[in-house]
């Protein structure tokens, strides 16, 4: 199965709860009129697509109809599957310019972070590029064992310390690591906690400084990984984290487990934060690099129309 037909599967649950709506609105309605678009809010609304974004959305179908001078509902919606994906655009390659690059991966506890880093690792690594892995959420002895576990699985070299060991240090261990042994991407687990951004921006800027001084010049990338079920929630996480990091990207998980995958649009729009990878299920292949043209061709394809590989 291609990844296509994964995408599709996954985004199952999202599918029927924006999707199957939109396609009974299109159908119930002859003409585009007001309530047409009132209604066409409110589903929106209701996939966790976000309130302002909805709105911007039925704005620019409106004023598409109207150039376009288009009469019948079932014609509008090819114009709003276009809408939405140029809203969402593509996340776009991750920017690995140099030898070694650096990927910071964030995120709070239980959203899918360290699982995400080990799918990244193995992605990037069959790809072509030699990965190293570094253990710096120490504040959990089970981050650093499950790291371990994607650094086998990957076979890729892990940097790690103790449980509760300075995470600087672990990244200081890393880049010289990284240096000797050729690496092209280090990837660093950080610790997410928002209880306390003081500290989390503090610990971010130290890691920052010392990467700064060891891999001088080095591309870097900061990801925050997002549990997609949270919907909105997951929102509120990326505007605080945002107050905490200069996030480059968005990694979106179990994709596949909910109804509120509308969240993406949100997350696009409201923070300007592509994303850059999405995840539709546990297999190391079911993190892949998000496509938003994909993403809303997924949604809008009936299972009747032919499938594109």
């Amino acid at each position: 199965m291609g990844f296509f037909e994964k995408l599709k599967a996954g985004l199952k649950k999202t599918k029927n709860a924006l999707f199957g709506p939109l396609d009974r609105l299109f159908a119930s309605y002859d003409k585009i009129d007001d309530d047409f678009y009132e209604e066409l809010s409110d589903v929106l609304i209701m996939s966790d697509v976000g309130v302002e974004t909805s709105e911007e959305i039925c704005d620019m179908l409106r004023a598409r109809v109207k150039e376009k001078k288009l009469r019948e509902a079932s014609e509008a919606r090819a114009e709003l599957q276009e809408i939405m994906s140029e809203m969402i655009g593509d996340g776009g390659e991750l920017k690995l310019s140099t030898s070694p690059s650096v990927v910071l991966v964030i995120g709070v506890n239980g959203v899918g972070k360290t699982t995400s880093i080990g799918k990244i690792a193995l992605h990037l690594k069959n790809s072509g590029r030699r990965v190293m892995l570094a253990a710096a959420d120490t504040f959990r002895a089970a981050a650093i064992e499950q790291l371990a576990v994607w650094a086998d699985r990957a076979q890729v070299p892990l940097v790690r310390q103790s449980e509760g060991a300075d995470p600087a240090a672990v990244v200081f261990d890393a880049a010289a690591a990284a240096r000797k042994q050729g690496v092209d991407v280090l990837i660093v687990d950080t610790a997410g906690r928002l209880h306390n951004k003081k500290n989390l921006l503090d610990e971010l800027a130290k890691i920052n400084r010392v990467l700064s001084r060891e891999l001088p010049g080095s591309a870097r990338e900061t990801l925050l990984v997002l549990d997609a079920s949270t919907g909105q929630n997951a929102l509120m996480q990326a505007k605080e984290f945002t107050k905490a990091a200069e996030i480059t990207g968005i990694v979106l998980t179990k994709l596949d487990g909910t109804a509120k995958g509308g969240v993406v649009f949100a997350i696009k729009r409201e923070l300007g934060i592509p994303v850059k990878y999405i995840g539709v299920g546990e297999g190391a292949e079911d993190l892949q690099p998000f496509s938003g043209a994909d993403f809303v061709r997924a949604m809008f394809e009936n299972d009747g129309q032919e499938k594109a590989e």
